[in-house]
């Protein structure tokens, strides 16, 4: 039995190199190094090694163009793609291309380790690599986040199968490009892409537009195709999904179960080859409880579960996006790029986003026009400069319920934080909303506790032990006054 496990190491950085070397031990791994990326193929034919770490910037080669060399010749040695840089784009196309596994420079040495040990034992899978060259196009999920990262590196693993697709997500975040790349990244991009809005019309003319009809179906309406029919051999789109009626959730059920359906008026099978994408940006499982979604078709479409975190949650993207719609909206406005002040960074970085990128693309496209300075300063975003508008309501109309104001803000987020919460939502969001009381009042009032239990209307002992409770400042003496 083989003792130890064979690694081609492919990288121009000699410092990078020699760290990798160092750290795996010489007893468990014999390293092969290579600094050029035009002697890896004949490495390879020499070596032949258990796993490949590739590096994706090297000198007069594409690490992209050598992967797909390296698994047309080896296509059962996994490829860890190493890289410093992100670009979604490239990163799924890695993905397709084969790659087991990317990581980002400076990566942790034990990760990699573990990285090599999953790879060597475990089935092929794909992966993920990325450059930092955006074209300043739409057609691209930009981001450098984990979150995003991860996002990428699913988009590449389906792109190449049939398997429908759930795109969950907040309004804004992107769930139509997502089921755009993956089509463009399949075997179907050269047919029909077709995109409906479950929530746009009627019932009936809802399936009118999906499946179509025959003559009379709809008044003074000759026989019509429906998108199904349009979209066949390519895929098409469901948007809001969870706004299907019952009824017709029955017909996709049977799509999807079968690739056939009837027009309206109609008793002739119509076949069909699509693929389905579907988006929602409500909880399927909250309709399902009330009745409201089908469980089998939930469990038709989820073959693959997508969801895009809001901008909130991955803030490392924000200046990231900022800095690429400054870009793309300078050119189309035919004017320079300018900086961000750091007072405008700070301003953008503190904004809650309830519109996710949308909002954000939105924002920087109107500083874009109106700034005058030369830089982007905080007044070159009129939308989001009053803190009032970081709210999910004016809570000058609320007068006190209070109800409609935290639905507003739990309910989107809800089924991510049912997903990290581990059974307990109640108490995590209990205490979380205390602790921002008292954390509040104490501010407002200079720490002063007498007059903070009176604001929150609490007993001065109840106060001190919440204090204590979530460590929020040491007993300050207080005049009693």
């Amino acid at each position: 039995m083989k003792s130890q496990t064979s690694i081609l190491l492919v990288d121009d950085d000699p410092e990078i190199a020699q760290a990798v070397v160092n750290f795996l031990s010489p007893d468990r791994y014999e390293i092969e190094v290579v600094g050029d990326g035009a002697l890896v193929l004949e490495t390879l034919r020499r070596f032949q090694p258990d796993i490949i770490l590739l590096d994706v910037h090297l000198p007069g080669v594409s690490g992209l163009d050598l992967l797909r060399q390296i698994k047309s010749e080896t296509p059962n040695v996994p490829v860890v793609i190493v890289s410093g840089y992100i670009s979604t784009g490239n990163a799924i196309e890695a993905m397709k291309d084969g790659a087991y596994e990317y990581l980002t420079k400076p990566f942790r040495f034990d990760q990699l380790e573990k990285t090599i040990a999953r790879a060597i034992g475990t089935p092929i899978q794909h992966v993920v690599v990325a450059d930092n060259d955006v074209p300043l196009t739409d057609d691209h999920i930009i981001g450098k986040s984990p979150e995003i990262v991860q996002v990428a590196k699913t988009i590449g693993q389906v792109s190449g199968t049939d398997a429908p697709v759930l795109v969950m997500g907040e309004t804004g975040t992107g769930k139509e490009l997502v089921a755009r790349i993956i089509h463009r990244n399949s075997s179907r991009h050269n047919r029909p892409f077709v995109t409906i809005n479950c929530a746009a019309s009627d019932e009936t003319l809802l399936e009118a537009e999906l499946f179509g009809h025959e003559r009379g179906a709809i008044p003074s309406q000759l026989r019509k195709v429906g998108r199904f029919e349009h979209a066949d051999g390519g895929t098409v789109f469901l948007d809001e999904v969870a706004d299907l009626p019952l009824t017709t959730q029955s017909k996709l059920l049977r799509i999807l179960q079968q690739q056939t359906f009837e027009r309206l008026n109609g008793d002739e099978a119509v076949s069909v080859d699509v693929r389905v994408i579907a988006a929602t940006n409500r909880s399927l499982v909250d309709l399902m409880k009330e009745g409201k979604f089908r469980v089998d078709l939930f469990y038709r479409l989820k073959v693959v579960s997508l969801f895009l975190p809001p901008l909130r949650e991955r803030k490392g993207d924000i200046l990231f996006l900022s800095d690429f719609f400054i870009k793309k909206y300078s050119r189309i406005s035919h004017r320079q790029p300018k900086p961000m002040s750091p007072a405008a960074r700070d301003c953008l970085l503190r904004h809650l986003w309830p519109g996710n990128v949308r909002e954000l693309e939105n924002a920087i496209h109107t500083s874009v026009v109106l700034s005058r300075e030369a830089e982007l300063l905080p007044e070159d975003f009129p939308m989001i400069t009053d803190a009032r508008q970081t709210l999910p309501l004016d809570l000058d109309q609320i007068r006190g319920d209070y109800l409609e104001l935290f639905q507003r803000t739990i309910e989107p987020a809800f089924d991510r934080i049912a997903a990290t919460s581990e059974g307990h939502i109640h108490s995590e969001l209990t205490d979380a909303l205390e602790q921002t009381l008292v954390e509040t009042a104490l501010k407002a009032t200079g720490n002063n506790q007498v007059r903070a239990a009176q604001l929150l209307g609490i007993s001065r002992n109840t106060l001190r032990e919440r204090v204590k409770r979530f460590e929020l400042t040491d007993p300050i003496p207080v005049s009693k006054t």
